[in-house]
């Protein structure tokens, strides 16, 4: 049984943080009024766009480029708009009066990559960084927040923040839902079992999944260069008409560039629910450039958009996407029985253990150390949790021969 609590608290903010929240909640709305007005027709409820999917992958690469808002705000504001236009249709074929969703009121949802719940306080997503606002609550007690946020019985969903121009005040809507016995736990740890795919990405192969599935960049790289060729070819020629042919050049491009990444992003997420896992795991993004020298900007412009594509695609097969900080996950031998890390273990394309002498493609050696990672740190905090009793956390990485728990001490299986 789904039982869903809410509790709302006020928020205490500064002024920085109250400009940041302002300006975010301008994009947010923004974002919402412009699906809203790609979604809509006059003419007919039928020509209504309410599909989600294909809402969102039709704008939201635009809707980044035009706002600051981080992925998951984007998203949340099309999908609040979307689930608006179909409210209507359906009042549109009872034949009732209805016109185009409007969004004025300074609302934002955020889900929990957005937004980071503490004790005191919340870290939210804003255009200008994270925000920390400290919670105000009642002197009564027991509070709505204290017996739903606080309690070990819920775990959050999702959260509204609004603004209440009378009170010149922000307050922050929570929604809670039980945790039932129903769901899969493992018997010796009362934890939810998990496997993890990990994803490493890189320029001769654009993704390597830990199943040992590659995604060559070959053809990208081919079809990046063979635009970046045409475009010199028309600059060269300086006319207005070879202007306007490469201004149309670049909307093809771009077209065609998006549409690769999307079918990427298709197959990686088949890749996981083919192979039964719950969470795709990708390195941290912040630094590329410089962990990844010989990246031209195509290729981080691919990165960032693979990891977006998944982050929205994925949860709709129930599939979750995480990240882990990058820090040696190319060095480091992916052996559990080993783990010896040293700059000299890879070379290129090539990776052989100083130590236990393990050969092995690079990527595909990082994609299992950044999926270990994330198991390890998962595995960690669940031992470390005080509903843990045994002290087991059984967090699985699926390789190409088999399921590896993170923290087992042996060969990884079909190596």
């Amino acid at each position: 049984m789904d039982v869903r609590r809410t509790a709302v608290v006020k928020l205490d903010v500064s002024d920085e943080q109250r400009d940041a929240l302002h300006r975010t909640a301008d994009q947010y709305l923004y974002c919402a009024n412009r699906t809203a007005d790609y979604c809509w027709s006059n003419t007919s409820y039928t020509e209504c766009k309410t599909n989600k999917r294909q809402v969102r992958d039709a704008l939201y690469s635009e809707l980044r480029e035009e706002t600051d808002l981080q992925a998951q705000l984007v998203q949340a504001a099309i999908k609040r708009a979307v689930e608006a236009v179909k409210a209507c249709v359906e009042r549109w074929k009872k034949r009732q009066r209805v016109s185009c969703p409007t969004f004025t009121a300074e609302t934002m949802d955020y889900d929990a990559r957005s937004a980071t719940f503490y004790r005191n306080k919340v870290s939210l997503a804003t255009v200008e960084g994270r925000v920390e606002p400290s919670f105000v609550l009642p002197a009564d007690s027991p509070t709505p927040y204290e017996r739903y946020v606080l309690s070990e019985d819920y775990e959050f969903r999702e959260s509204t923040v609004r603004y209440d121009a009378v009170d010149d005040k922000f307050y922050i809507q929570l929604s809670m839902r039980r945790i039932d016995g129903d769901a899969e736990v493992s018997e010796d740890t009362g934890h939810p079992d998990q496997t993890v795919l990990g994803i490493d990405l890189g320029v001769n192969s654009l993704a390597v999944s830990s199943t040992g599935t590659f995604w060559q960049g070959d053809d990208y790289d081919h079809w990046c260069r063979e635009f970046e060729k045409r475009r010199g070819e028309m600059q060269h020629h300086g006319t207005q008409a070879a202007h306007n042919a490469l201004l149309r050049l670049g909307k093809r491009e771009e077209a065609w560039r998006k549409q690769y990444i999307h079918t990427v992003a298709n197959e990686l997420v088949a890749e996981a629910v083919e192979h039964d896992c719950d969470v795709i795991v990708f390195e941290e993004l912040t630094d590329i450039r410089e962990r990844l020298p010989q990246a031209k900007w195509h290729h981080v412009w691919a990165f960032r958009r693979l990891y977006e594509y998944v982050s929205y695609k994925a949860p709709e097969q129930g599939v979750s996407v995480e990240q882990v900080a990058p820090n040696h996950t190319s060095q480091r031998c992916s052996r559990t029985d080993c783990g010896f890390t040293h700059e000299d273990n890879r070379h290129g394309e090539h990776f052989c253990c100083q130590k236990c002498g393990y050969e092995v493609n690079a990527d595909y050696n990082g994609a299992k150390n950044i999926g270990l990672r994330y198991a390890r740190k998962r595995t960690h905090r669940l031992r470390s949790s005080p509903k843990s009793e045994s002290g087991d956390a059984e967090v699985g990485l699926r390789v190409n021969g088999g399921t590896l728990n993170g923290e087992s001490h042996r060969p990884i299986a079909g190596d």
